[in-house]
């Protein structure tokens, strides 16, 4: 199994980046947000997510430690897996890790590093199809026709975690709750590699993140 964890503040690439290690790995891309999402789209866990994730905070650890294992535990993850969004807290991390160790797999973190000023300029730049979920960005990643998805012609969508506030609070979430994980990582001698993310391409980000995943 190969357990990789994509780590780093929001907007700085961890589901482009999850995308193309697919490509290159064959194994699933498992985004918490996507999850958390689908959740409230179907109106399961509503009270208890919904206002959470509009409000830019984060679940609590429990609500997401039990969902990603849930997922975790379905077939097409047997081989391994790509988690972007998680874990997010120190609890998480150790939760993770104590789930990998019983199973003898070690996770590899790679920290996607950027700057706060460019996370914000292409988070407000995204959007996104609510039918297929495709991504876009305003910048870097434009579709075809103005506000339009290339792929099925709905009209695309700002998500609500994508308003500059919301961001601010995620960001602000980031730094108080998630970077100690880093720390945890290093001071428990678990596999952590820094890429740096700024690159205005993210294929040439994939370039440092492949070489870090095909060196381990």
């Amino acid at each position: 199994m190969r357990a990789i964890v994509l780590f780093g503040a929001p907007g700085s690439g961890k589901g482009t980046q999850a995308k193309l290690l697919v490509e290159h790995l064959g194994i699933p891309h498992i985004s918490t947000g996507a999850i958390l999402r689908s959740r409230v789209r179907q109106g399961t866990e509503r009270e208890a997510v919904a206002r959470t994730i509009e409000a830019g905070d984060l679940v609590s650890d429990s609500v997401v430690n039990r969902l990603v294992e849930e997922r975790l535990s379905q077939p097409d993850a047997a081989a391994g897996f790509i988690l972007d969004g998680y874990p997010r807290t120190v609890p998480q991390a150790m939760h993770l890790s104590g789930w990998l160790d019983s199973r003898g797999v070690g996770e590899l973190v790679i920290h996607l590093v950027i700057d706060y000023n460019k996370v914000i300029a292409r988070i407000t730049g995204r959007r996104e199809c609510p039918l297929c979920g495709t991504l876009y960005n305003l910048e870097t990643k434009p579709p075809q026709k103005s506000e339009v998805c290339d792929l099925d012609g709905t009209e695309l969508i700002v998500r609500d975690d994508d308003r500059l506030s919301v961001i601010q609070e995620r960001l602000n979430a980031y730094d108080t709750q998630s970077r100690p994980v880093l720390e945890y990582y290093r001071s428990a001698g678990r596999r952590l590699l820094d890429v740096d993310a700024g690159a205005d391409s993210p294929e040439a980000v994939f370039q440092n993140v492949w070489q870090a995943v095909s060196v381990e």
